[in-house]
């Protein structure tokens, strides 16, 4: 299966798209904002939204039919959430395209179409959903109005298996025993980022930290960080800043600029000094949280091992009836 022959069968069948919906749930649901983010800034002739899954089956968009394309993705293929949701853009004419890594499951019914993706250490990023996802899109768009950069986004995307495995050495002998270590000596802290980053920070706060640490966090747009959140700012209160290597790390900058002088717990994780200067710029912004999502799972691992919490390790998701 590969993301132009999908999107060039889907228009085919159905002619050009009005609407793009993403819908999943959490780790998932992450992995799709970016290529949300790329139509939402590109797309001239049709529209791109995103849903967290329930959401989408509790307020259904009027404007969901046989022009729309829906993007789910179920990293288990049988979150509730994310079935559902397909099953309802489907009986609204809409044309679904779901992704799992479980073949047979729920969602990989024969009713839709499924992208079955491997999982696991060594997978190439264009067969996981971020990649899967960025691919779709920039065909999408290529396909219905011409996409300059569409080359550079497969290179991009190919440019990260590079990457990454240095990335991952560089992250936990510079910063892994310094987090864990600041993780030990305060309760609660702040992750900051901006632009299609921004899934990554919220990523981090919600699945890595909050799900697999049971770690209190927040997370801070870096540009929203000056309309209330820095008044809270000072010493001794731990800020984590992810830094972009693309047009929006004006935002962190800013942000930096501001935190060197208001605190005296910081930390950066910088992703010009992680090798995405390598990768197009006109695709870098899409591209940097494929960075920062591999750096998180490192980050989570190095504090799973102070504290003797597995990563895995549940005490209430799958465990008790919610």
């Amino acid at each position: 299966m590969n993301a132009h022959d999908l999107i060039k069968e889907a228009i085919a069948e159905k002619g050009k798209f009005d609407s793009v919906y993403w819908i999943a749930c959490g780790g998932s649901m992450i992995d799709l904002i970016p290529a949300h983010e790329l139509l939402q800034r590109e797309a001239t002739t049709f529209t791109s939204y995103i849903y967290t899954a329930r959401e989408f089956d509790i307020m259904r968009p009027r404007r969901l039919g046989e022009k729309s394309l829906v993007i789910a993705c179920s990293h288990s293929g049988n979150t509730p959430e994310v079935v559902e949701g397909c099953e309802i853009a489907l009986a609204a004419g809409a044309t679904v395209i779901a992704q799992t890594d479980n073949a047979g499951s729920k969602i990989d019914s024969g009713k839709w179409t499924t992208w079955v993706y491997p999982w696991g250490e060594g997978v190439p990023q264009a067969e996981v959903p971020a990649g899967i996802s960025l691919s779709l899109a920039a065909e999408l768009l290529d396909q219905q109005e011409g996409y300059v950069d569409l080359a550079d986004m497969y290179a991009g995307i190919a440019e990260m298996d590079k990457i990454l495995p240095p990335a991952r050495e560089k992250v936990n002998a510079e910063l892994g025993d310094r987090f864990a270590k600041l993780c030990q000596e305060h309760e609660f802290f702040y992750i900051l980022g901006s632009g299609p980053n921004f899934s990554q920070t919220y990523g981090f706060a919600i699945c890595s930290l909050m799900e697999m640490q049971w770690q209190h966090c927040s997370y801070i747009h870096s540009a929203e960080y000056f309309h209330g959140p820095f008044e809270a700012t000072q010493d001794g209160v731990f800020y984590f800043l992810q830094m972009g290597s693309s047009e929006c790390r004006a935002m962190d900058e800013r942000a930096l600029a501001f935190l060197k002088t208001h605190t005296d717990t910081l930390m950066v994780l910088d992703a010009k000094e992680y090798g995405m200067e390598a990768v197009p710029a006109s695709v870098r912004a899409y591209l940097d949280p494929v960075l920062f999502y591999s750096m998180n799972c490192e980050l989570r691992a190095a504090r799973g091992k102070v504290f003797d919490h597995d990563p895995d390790f549940r005490r209430y998701m799958g465990v008790v009836e919610y």
